[in-house]
């Protein structure tokens, strides 16, 4: 009989085997051959045939229109005519598949996808309805697997609140008047973000000059004002009552449809525009009563939805000062808020099932945030500048750990020849803590429904935001977007948007426990139920945005 060491011994030896096959299996698959291929970046295309002759019209990329081409260790190698002058040109294949390659040369990246990857189709492919389907059910089953109760989970809720959630990515996505309300809210809220600008620009210009230097304009003086105007503008709609309204229509919304408690509806129709800590405030009369299974909706509901300020902040990021890519990213990430909503208590109702008797009074506490607009606003910006201020020290602490965490690594990866094997697929340069989680999240990624090509870039953007969090892979994902089809775009921007990360447990111990003291041992308990929750609540919506692309 074997000894319990010696097993565990053998057993951990065949997982490491198994990694260690997948990515070899990863860095194969990267490496593939391609032929007879039309490549796509934005209005320019690449075109290599098997007949080894190329047609260019990207001049960025290269000066030569035509001519021949072979491949010698992993550069691409172009020779034409310039002119009457023979010119060899010489670029890095960092990447290759049929769908997409990616070349470098002279330190810049060019990505060039296949047709159907470079743009945003209007129709539904039955294959990506497919895909999806098992993406849903793949995660319905992670959900079933660290349910609390599952004997007792409420299969009709569930059914009902992913119809729900199906049925306002449908009505915002694909039906024209819809779509278009959706629209002009996302102009109205670009509009609205942009006002931070002016301020802006008067606190950091140089002066006698109308606008701020260029080589001031950076996350600090850019984005993080954007968090202190939204909050602003949050408190004084709270104290208008304006936001309580439009969320007490919500929750009505998902009281009606799904049975779930008051409190529960309101909770998640407030994060749809608030923050984790600052949601449980509209519920507050209602905390010290709540089930396990409530205060379970209430925790996932703040890990799978973004505040405001953030939301207007990650905009800025992706848009990059661009106003039509402002735009798709607005209509995409206030799409992904209404989402999540249904979505959250979905999946908290799966992992901790009510088995208790609820309140379904659907009161909006009218406590208001200030005694006039003026001291509203002043609070609002108050704690707007505390967010600022903890985003911009989080980002300096976290980016300096994965500076740390990747000096090791790669350390690591010297000494075993992993960063040579590593660099041999094209997309990572050695052993890091962005290829750890590229590798290992891309089968997630591929059941999802994300395109093989892009499934090591979705799955490292998947992990840096659920280890450390959406402001470290926000920023990643505006530097590579030109690097990822347009659905993998879009399937990311919706898996980003939420708090769900590790550090989102402590906050909402914290923040939720000083409003329910005696309950922080529950909130404790389930920080990692909540997490998993989160998580799976934003693949749910990723999932869904992929199906409708």
């Amino acid at each position: 009989m074997k000894q319990p060491l010696e097993f565990e011994m053998r057993s951990i030896s065949a997982r490491l085997k198994l990694i260690l096959l997948f990515f070899l299996i990863n860095i194969s698959i990267a490496n593939a051959n391609f032929a007879d291929t039309a490549y796509y970046r934005k209005n320019f295309s690449l075109v290599l045939n098997s007949k080894n002759e190329f047609f260019n019209n990207d001049t960025l990329f290269s000066s030569l229109r035509k001519g021949t081409y072979n491949i010698e260790k992993n550069n691409l190698i172009l020779q034409g005519r310039i002119d009457t002058n023979q010119t060899r040109q010489i670029c890095n294949i960092r990447y290759s598949s049929d769908n997409k390659i990616v070349l470098e040369k002279e330190g810049t990246r060019f990505a060039y996808h296949d047709y159907e990857s470079s743009r945003q189709n209007d129709g539904i492919s039955w294959g990506s309805i497919l895909r999806g389907i098992l993406g849903l059910m793949s995660l319905f089953l992670v959900g079933f697997l660290f349910s609390r109760n599952r004997s007792k989970i409420d299969w009709k809720l569930v059914a009902k609140g992913t119809g729900l959630q199906v049925g306002l990515a449908i009505l915002i996505l694909k039906v024209p008047f819809v779509t278009t309300i959706f629209e002009w809210l996302s102009k109205g809220f670009t509009k609205l973000i942009n006002f931070s600008h002016d301020g802006a620009n008067f606190l950091f210009r140089s002066m006698g000059t109308e606008n701020i230097d260029p080589l001031l304009m950076n996350f600090a003086t850019w984005i993080l004002p954007s968090i202190i105007f939204f909050a602003a503008i949050s408190s004084l709609l709270y104290y208008l009552g304006i936001l309580q309204w439009i969320v007490k229509q919500l929750a009505w919304v998902m009281n009606k449809t799904l049975g779930i408690s008051g409190a529960e509806s309101i909770s998640a129709a407030a994060n749809i525009f608030i923050g984790q800590t600052e949601a449980p405030l509209l519920v507050k009369p209602y905390l010290k009563r709540m089930t396990k299974s409530e205060i379970m909706c209430l925790m996932v509901g703040g890990m799978a939805t973004i505040a405001g300020g953030v939301l207007a902040a990650v905009i800025g990021i992706l848009g990059g000062g661009d106003e039509i890519k402002e735009l798709f990213y607005a209509k995409h990430l206030l799409t992904a808020s209404f989402m999540s909503a249904p979505a959250a208590i979905v999946f908290a109702k799966i992992l901790v099932p009510e088995t208790e008797e609820i309140d379904k009074n659907l009161e909006v506490p009218k406590d208001k945030i200030g005694a006039n607009a003026l001291e509203a606003i002043t609070n609002g910006t108050t704690d707007g500048l505390k967010l600022a201020a903890n985003v911009g020290a989080m980002l300096i602490v976290f980016i300096s750990l994965v500076a740390f965490v990747n000096y090791a690594l790669y350390k690591v990866g010297d000494l075993t020849s992993l960063n040579q094997l590593i660099a041999q697929g094209g997309i990572y340069d050695s052993l890091s803590f962005e290829s750890i989680t590229g590798y290992l999240l891309s089968p997630f990624a591929w059941i999802m429904g994300v395109e093989w090509q892009d499934c090591m870039y979705f799955g490292q953007l998947l992990g840096e935001k659920t280890i450390l969090n959406e402001f470290i892979a926000y920023p990643h994902l505006g530097e590579i977007q030109d690097e990822l089809s347009q659905k993998t775009v879009i399937m990311s921007t919706y898996v980003l948007c939420g708090f769900a990360n590790i550090a989102s447990i402590g906050i909402q111990v914290g923040g939720i426990g000083i409003l329910i003291p005696e309950k922080r041992g529950v909130l404790a308990k389930y920080g990692i139920v909540a997490l998993i929750g989160g998580t799976l609540a934003c693949m749910s919506t990723s999932v869904l945005a992929g199906m409708l692309f």
